[in-house]
């Protein structure tokens, strides 16, 4: 009857359905980057810098120079290492056995000549523009490197989502083991977890996770483990209330009666009564993971280049605000916006449906 109730509450909060389905949608297009990202090599840094900062829509012919005996093997999750040169052209010469192209923009206003025995399987003008010749369109513009802004953000949603899950792991993990301790044993033990509590509380949170990265190093599992580590507390706090409510009822203490053991009580009867809250202080923490980790890519201490993310997108591109092309930096930010808000919504929406007094 429970899980019915929630479910009716759930189909019939139109926020709630909303929330979820975007956090659906930004998972699917995280797990599957690479299949969607017009970008496939890995971290989707392919760098044309003749091509930097174009608008979206943009569009230039792409000329591929093969580089390697071996064509490139794409993976679905992890992406490809092109070996072959691409080059942005805006000409192109043919002759019977070589073909010129000049280079896209005012950098060499000249042609240069590559012959067909470059070009690996293929000895006529047909099968090279076939296979090596192409319209390359990018719908949300370049960056200022030349790489496709597109696929840069599908491939940076993956950080996004990622640190969410493992900070959320480890809050979980931490803050109910600490927090039901605390709250059912009482005593000495509960005073030494509350002071612990409220040591870590009063530090500042984006300190106390700088700290933590520079002690384990830069990098990106180095800030998922740092952000989750000072996020257990306000788990541990609402854990150890619930527990201290709950171990009152006359339930647990008929249970203690019957001999049941602590650890039985504990786990069987008491932790499942803090599930709903639990969901809920959950989405919050989801949502000031992605914040926290995109503050600190954009202080340069988080996930390093060329790993694409969401801040360091920000951060790379934040003057261009003030030189005519904002959306380079508008776009990773409202898509950190949109996603924190889906996770907050979520939140509120778990937490109407799950009060029982509604």
């Amino acid at each position: 009857m429970e899980i019915k109730r929630f479910l009716e509450g759930f189909k019939s909060d139109g926020w709630a359905v909303g929330s979820t389905l975007f956090i659906l949608l930004i998972s699917f297009c995280a797990i599957f980057a690479y299949v969607l990202a017009p970008d496939k090599t890995k971290f989707a840094n392919q760098m044309h810098l003749s091509i930097h900062s174009k608008p979206p829509g943009f569009s230039c012919l792409m000329l591929v120079i093969p580089r390697s005996s071996q064509d490139s093997q794409s993976s679905v999750f992890y992406g490809k290492i092109n070996a072959n040169e691409e080059i942005p052209v805006s000409e192109i010469r043919w002759s019977d056995s070589s073909l010129e192209y000049k280079r896209y923009g005012n950098a060499t206003n000249y042609f240069e000549k590559i012959s067909f025995d470059q070009f690996q399987g293929s000895s006529n003008k047909n099968e090279i523009a076939e296979r090596y010749l192409s319209e390359k369109r990018f719908l949300l513009g370049t960056d200022k490197y030349g790489r496709d802004l597109l696929s840069r953000l599908l491939v940076g949603s993956r950080i996004s989502i990622s640190i969410g899950f493992v900070v959320v792991f480890i809050s979980l993990v931490v803050g109910v083991f600490f927090g039901a301790i605390a709250g059912y044993f009482g005593g000495w033990i509960d005073r030494l977890i509350l002071w612990l509590i409220n040591v870590v509380w009063s530090i500042p949170t984006l300190l106390m996770v700088i700290a933590i990265t520079l002690a384990l190093g830069r990098g990106y599992w180095q800030v998922f483990v740092a952000v989750g580590l000072t996020m257990w507390v306000e788990v541990a706090r609402l854990v150890r209330g619930q527990v201290k409510s709950i171990k009152e009822e006359l339930y647990i203490q008929a249970s203690n009666a019957l001999g049941f053991s602590k650890t039985r009580i504990l786990i069987g009867h008491i932790l499942p009564m803090v599930v709903a809250p639990l969901i809920v202080i959950s989405a919050a923490n989801f949502a000031s993971a992605i914040l926290m980790e995109s503050g600190l890519s954009f202080l340069g201490i988080g996930a390093q280049p060329p790993m694409p993310s969401w801040g360091g997108m920000v951060k790379d591109h934040f003057r261009y605000l003030l030189l005519g092309k904002p959306y380079l930096a508008l776009l990773p930010g409202l898509a950190i916006m949109s996603l924190v808000l889906a996770f907050m919504t979520l939140g509120n929406s778990l937490r109407d449906i799950l009060d029982v007094r509604n």
